[in-house]
């Protein structure tokens, strides 16, 4: 597994942590925490733009967010579920898939030798 696809997970896992954190922070040194995810966060997110299209990569850490905070609303914190929700959580995660076959396949670099 390439290594910059590994900062885009933990780019995403970031996100929802400190996405929590702005729901749960009730004391000063709360949002000191949330800062220094925030920071970590956002390398994470530029150690995987380094090697990824950034579009690809920002387009994967916004959707991951978005599905991320819209299901933590319903499982956590008490939030409603329904069929339209759903049906828009599905949309934002097909969007990021077409975004990623539009890309197309990876293209390598050859070296070549000039004798």
């Amino acid at each position: 597994m390439n290594k910059a696809w590994l900062f885009v997970g933990l780019t995403s896992l970031f996100e929802l942590f400190w996405i929590f954190g702005f729901n749960v922070a009730s004391a000063w040194w709360h949002w000191l925490i949330i800062v220094s995810l925030i920071l970590l966060d956002f390398l994470f997110l530029s150690k995987a733009c380094e090697t990824l299209p950034t579009g690809t990569v920002y387009a994967i850490f916004a959707a991951a967010g978005t599905v991320g905070t819209a299901l933590m609303d319903v499982f956590l914190f008490g939030g409603d579920f329904n069929l339209s929700k759903g049906f828009f959580i599905a949309v934002i995660v097909t969007g990021v898939i077409a975004l990623k076959l539009a890309d197309g396949p990876a293209q390598t670099q050859t070296n070549l030798e000039v004798n």
